[in-house]
């Protein structure tokens, strides 16, 4: 006799049509999704899933590294997402299992506990659903990945990582197997994003500006960038500004008690983005008299950027930014035809000075800022911030005063924008010796 499926198996899918978690529907071996909390990655996971059993009978093995009890599993989250799609009578679930009516089945193991196992117990499977993955060791990925032998299945990924030695990072997401699907996947493309974990959000920066020196901030940063960003737990010292900036919302009009806003711009080539960026200083203590020991912060608050962007789309690009046509704009000298164009499109641009050292000079002059704040729409700002390194030796691993010319472009754009505050050797510019 033949099934007649339950209406909602058809039913549109609560996952917007462009979120990343779609891409578990194509066909690939791995399929590798990894960032911080509140990403959608195991709730994402589990409703696919839950779908496909709905409609074939598929073998699904979830699995961690160690499962002590079916607690320590994803069983739970599936039995909720079964309920929330209105598909309880379509499963029977019972305390080690879920089936459904057209044959699928979900088990759950250990990796560990289950390498002494016979291997044929996992040749049937479909698709292994690895949660927690950073905690699997190369033992086990050595052991598991070929038992997942059947023809077409697959190994589903799911984890944040905490270094980038993790087996599990090295393995599928440093040195991806090809024909993978790799994904970073975090809080802000949530769309249900609950206030509860809105709430928790906002303590963990709240210890970052409470902290009490630059050593604890560091500390604090790095727990917010892991937990939240899905970056590596471990703090890199070659990070040219960690423990000096924080990724914050702060108020769109916040700028209207500064002197000026400050606009910077680096220009794209063939794979380099073309960058604008608008930002503004705001005194630690705005009754101090003006002096050269007068300690401000840096509000980094909008941002454009794009690859591939032509000489005659650059006006449009940058009126995407409020007041891009009535405030000075700083740029790259090394294209002066592009500043004259842009110039008679009514900008007010000009180029930055550029010396040997500028480079260093001006990440000296940023350095002087109390604290950098990052508005988290500044997506490839806050990706530049935590990439954005010193050399270091390839031997003994020791930080080298050089810096790497790469993750730079926007803060190229935002030491343009400071052009006349800083001077050679790290002398004050123009702007700065005015203020004194």
């Amino acid at each position: 006799m033949q099934l007649i499926q339950p209406s909602c198996i058809d039913a549109p899918s609560l996952i917007p049509a462009d979120h990343p978690i779609n891409d578990l529907k194509k066909p690939a071996r791995y399929k590798v999704y990894y960032g911080g909390r509140g990403g959608l990655k195991s709730w994402g996971f589990a409703e696919e899933l839950v779908r496909r059993a709905s409609s074939s009978p598929i073998l699904v093995l979830c699995a961690r590294e160690t499962q002590n009890s079916i607690e320590d599993s994803v069983h739970k989250l599936l039995v909720n997402t079964i309920a929330r799609l209105g598909m309880r009578s379509w499963f029977t679930v019972t305390k080690t299992s879920i089936r459904s009516r057209t044959g699928a089945e979900f088990k759950f193991k250990g990796l560990r506990e289950s390498a002494a196992e016979d291997i044929k117990s996992f040749e049937d499977v479909d698709i292994l659903w690895v949660e927690e993955a950073k905690n699997v060791s190369k033992a086990s990925w050595d052991f598991v990945i070929p038992t997942i032998r059947k023809e077409g299945s697959e190994i589903w990924i799911s984890f944040n990582p905490e270094d980038e030695d993790d087996p599990c990072y090295a393995r599928f997401v440093k040195n991806p197997i090809p024909g993978s699907i790799v994904h970073k996947i975090n809080f802000d493309q949530n769309p249900y994003f609950t206030k509860v974990l809105e709430d928790e959000r906002q303590y963990y920066l709240s210890l970052i500006d409470q902290a009490d020196n630059e050593a604890e901030r560091k500390q604090a940063q790095s727990n917010y960038d892991h937990i939240w960003l899905g970056e590596f737990k471990v703090i890199n010292e070659a990070v040219i500004f960690s423990g000096k900036y924080v990724v914050k919302e702060f108020p769109d009009d916040l700028w209207t008690k500064a002197d000026r806003l400050l606009y910077g711009a680096d220009f794209g080539f063939a794979r380099d983005p073309a960058t604008l960026l608008r930002s503004f200083r705001l005194p630690i203590d705005p009754q101090e008299p003006e002096g050269p020991g007068k300690i401000y912060d840096l509000y980094i608050e909008y941002e454009v950027s794009g690859i591939g962007v032509e000489i005659n789309e650059m006006p449009e690009f940058y009126r995407a930014i409020p007041g891009a046509n009535d405030w000075p704009i700083k740029a790259d000298g090394a294209r002066p035809e592009t500043i004259s164009y842009i110039r008679n499109q009514g900008f007010n641009i000009s180029a930055a000075e550029k010396w040997a050292g500028s480079v260093e000079d001006g990440i000296s002059y940023l350095r002087t800022y109390r604290k950098i704040i990052i508005h988290p729409r500044c997506k490839r700002m806050v990706d530049e911030a935590k990439m954005y390194s010193y050399k270091r030796d390839r031997k003994t691993k020791e930080v080298l005063p050089i810096v790497l010319d790469a993750h730079n472009h926007c803060w190229d754009a935002i030491r343009y924008s400071h052009d006349e505050y800083i001077q050679r050797g790290g002398e004050l510019g123009t702007w700065a010796r005015l203020a004194g």
